[in-house]
């Protein structure tokens, strides 16, 4: 169960709700795809920064813990051209403000399917 627990929370981490439809719970992850999804692509729509990791700074270290939140989509980034930032636009801190957001909550997600996956909920 141990295995099956880690996997769930590591699929939730990557792919937001995708830990819980590996759990056979198909309507919440899906819920959560959509939710977390969206909410990644306003921030991204707006403008936002995924910030990379920056030992010097304390806050943009903690940016980049809450943007490491969201799983795949930050590791695209650091590969492809997106999240980059654009100060120009008056969206620009909503957008990064909602990146933020979707990350720490697929945190939530990833933690709730590893909980399922261990029988400590339903």
């Amino acid at each position: 169960m141990k295995k099956r627990a880690i996997t769930a929370g590591l699929l939730g981490w990557v792919i937001p709700g995708l830990g819980h439809i590996y759990l056979r719970r198909y309507w919440r992850g899906a819920i959560f795809l959509v939710a977390i999804g969206l909410m990644s692509l306003l921030g991204l729509v707006m403008g936002g920064k995924l910030y990379p990791f920056q030992a010097d700074n304390p806050l943009t270290f903690l940016a980049f813990l809450s943007d490491l939140g969201n799983g795949l989509l930050y590791l695209l980034s650091r590969f492809l051209p997106i999240g980059l930032g654009e100060l120009e636009r008056q969206s620009f801190e909503f957008g990064t403000a909602y990146l933020a957001g979707a990350g720490l909550l697929n945190y939530l997600v990833a933690l709730d399917a590893w909980d399922i996956a261990r029988g400590k909920k339903s």
